[in-house]
C-alpha cells in the first residue's frame, strides 16, 4: 500500500510542476538502444497492459504481435484490420485504429471484435491513427489522411484532418480540434486533465486541457518536432518519436536524445514487469531500452 502511495503522489507533484524532471538521469547514456527483432515490415501503435506486455502493430502485414515480458515474441491477431496506433483500456481492451476501412475498434483479450466508431455522419473517416482513452472513458483519437495502397478511394470524405472525441457510450465522433494540420501521435495525462498531440504535418506538440464535458480548451505550445507517437512517464516528461526519441519536459526544454539506427521511429511505450522498460518500434524493427524512470500510459 505504501508503494502505491508513494507512486500516487510523485505522479501528482510531477503534474502539478513540483518534482523536478532532472531530479536524476532518466537512462544511462552509456547504453544504446537494445534491437529485439528486425523481421516486420513496419511496425507501429506499441501499447502496455497491466502486466507490462506490449503489443504492437505490423501494419503492411495487417497483423498485431505481443512482446511478453519474459522477452517471447507472439502473433496475436491475424487480419487487424491494418491496425495502427493503439490503447489498453482499464478493462483491459486493446482500442485499435483500424484503417483498412478507416474505423475504430475494441479488441478483447480473446481476440474478438467490436467497431467502436463506423464512420463520421455516413462518410469514411481519413483513417484514425492514434488513440487514447481517458479516466472517465471517453475516446481521443487522430484523423490524418495518408493514401492508403488497400484503398479505392483516391481522395478524403471529410474535409479537414482533426483531433476527435468519442464520449463514452457513444459511436459519433466529435470534433476536439479542427485548428491543426496534420495530427498524429495523442496521449493523456493519467489524471485526465491534460492531452498531448503531435501536429506531424506543422512540426509542433501541443498540450490541451480536459474539460468536464471532454471538449479541449487552453492549447499550449509545447515544443517544435516533427513527432509521429507519444508517451508520458511519472515525472511528466514526454517522449516523442520521429528520427530516434527525444524527451522533453512538461514545459517542453529538451532533456536527451535516444538515437535509434533505423530510417523512421514511429512510436514509443513504457513497458515491463515494472513499466520502466522503453519498448520502441522503427521501421522494420522493435527495440528497447532500461529506464531509470517509470512510464505512464
Amino acid at each position: 500500500m505504501r508503494r502505491t502511495y508513494t507512486f500516487a503522489i510523485a505522479c501528482l507533484l510531477a503534474f502539478t510542476g513540483k518534482v523536478s524532471a532532472q531530479e536524476k538521469p532518466l537512462y544511462d547514456t552509456l547504453l544504446k538502444a537494445k534491437l529485439v527483432s528486425k523481421d516486420f515490415a513496419f511496425t507501429e501503435g506499441p501499447t502496455s497492459n497491466k502486466q507490462g506486455d506490449v503489443f504492437f502493430t505490423d501494419q503492411p502485414n495487417n497483423k498485431i504481435w505481443k512482446y511478453s515480458t519474459d522477452g517471447k515474441l507472439s502473433l496475436f491477431m491475424e487480419n487487424s484490420g491494418r491496425a495502427n496506433g493503439m490503447f489498453f483500456n482499464k478493462k483491459g481492451d486493446l482500442l485499435v485504429c483500424a484503417d483498412e476501412h478507416n474505423q475504430l475498434w475494441s479488441v478483447g483479450p480473446d481476440g474478438k471484435v467490436k467497431v467502436l466508431v463506423k464512420d463520421l455522419d455516413g462518410k469514411l473517416l481519413n483513417g484514425p491513427n492514434d488513440v487514447w482513452q481517458s479516466p472517465s472513458g471517453g475516446i481521443y483519437f487522430t484523423d490524418p489522411y495518408y493514401q492508403r495502397d488497400y484503398w479505392t478511394r483516391k481522395q478524403p470524405d471529410v474535409e479537414g484532418q482533426k483531433v476527435y472525441y468519442v464520449p463514452k457510450g457513444s459511436d459519433k465522433p466529435i470534433v476536439a480540434d479542427d485548428k491543426i494540420k496534420q495530427p498524429n501521435g495523442i496521449i493523456g495525462s493519467p489524471d485526465g486533465k491534460y492531452l498531448y498531440v503531435g501536429d506531424i504535418g506543422d512540426s509542433k506538440i501541443y498540450r490541451y486541457t480536459i474539460t468536464k464535458d471532454g471538449s479541449l480548451t487552453d492549447r499550449k505550445f509545447i515544443a517544435n518536432h516533427q513527432s509521429d507517437g507519444m508517451t508520458l512517464d511519472v515525472k511528466g516528461n514526454i517522449y516523442v518519436s520521429g528520427k530516434g526519441v527525444t524527451i522533453y519536459n512538461p514545459e517542453g526544454k529538451k532533456l536527451a536524445h535516444i538515437d535509434i539506427p533505423e530510417p523512421w521511429t514511429g512510436n514509443v511505450c513504457f513497458s515491463g514487469k515494472n513499466h520502466d522498460i522503453l519498448f520502441i518500434t522503427a521501421s522494420k524493427a522493435i527495440y528497447t531500452l532500461q529506464m531509470q524512470v517509470r512510464g505512464l500510459k
